[in-house]
């Protein structure tokens, strides 16, 4: 009698199996426009930005922010990064949900904060793009790390269907 092993569950490509290498913690802000009642609605938008050139992932789109240095909490580490790299200042951040990610580059614990109150003028200090986006976002490459997030996004605002394009 032979036996075969069972086929493993196939996961979405976005999840990944856990490796040794330890994470490396990343504060990433949503940032979302609220409407005229100062609420956030299913059909606000929320911003993405492209990978600086030079950068592993140039091209690829995703929510804005960077590394946590020693010490540093997830919002001072948003702050710092959103006002390095776009230039505006945050009002409250709270984390909002984490997602491990394993890149072959680098394993990251991202820490997503919704963030609806910022001051200042866009610049895109580090070359990159940015772009106001709803779902189904319409700029590709989307950053794999990127995806959950749209998920969420896509099941509290009742969005069915895609939230991204594959590029082609």
């Amino acid at each position: 009698m032979s036996t075969t092993a069972p086929t493993p569950e196939r996961k979405p490509y976005h999840v990944m199996d856990a490796t040794d290498r330890p994470p490396v913690d990343v504060a990433v802000g949503v940032l979302i426009e609220r409407d005229a009642e100062g609420r956030e609605g299913p059909d606000s938008r929320f911003l993405l930005t492209s990978r600086p050139p030079g950068k592993v992932y140039a091209g690829h789109w995703e929510f804005p922010g960077g590394k946590l240095e020693a010490g540093e909490t997830v919002e001072a580490a948003l702050r710092r990064e959103l006002d390095e790299e776009l230039g505006i200042t945050i009002g409250d951040a709270h984390v909002w949900k984490v997602e491990l990610m394993d890149y072959p580059h680098a394993r990251v614990r991202l820490h997503f904060c919704k963030v609806h109150d910022w001051t200042g003028e866009f610049e895109m200090r580090e070359g990159q793009d940015m772009a106001w986006q709803r779902l189904p976002v319409d700029v590709v490459p989307v950053l794999p790390g990127t995806i959950p997030v749209l998920q969420w996004l896509a099941d509290e605002r009742g969005h069915t269907g895609p939230t991204h394009r594959d590029p082609d």
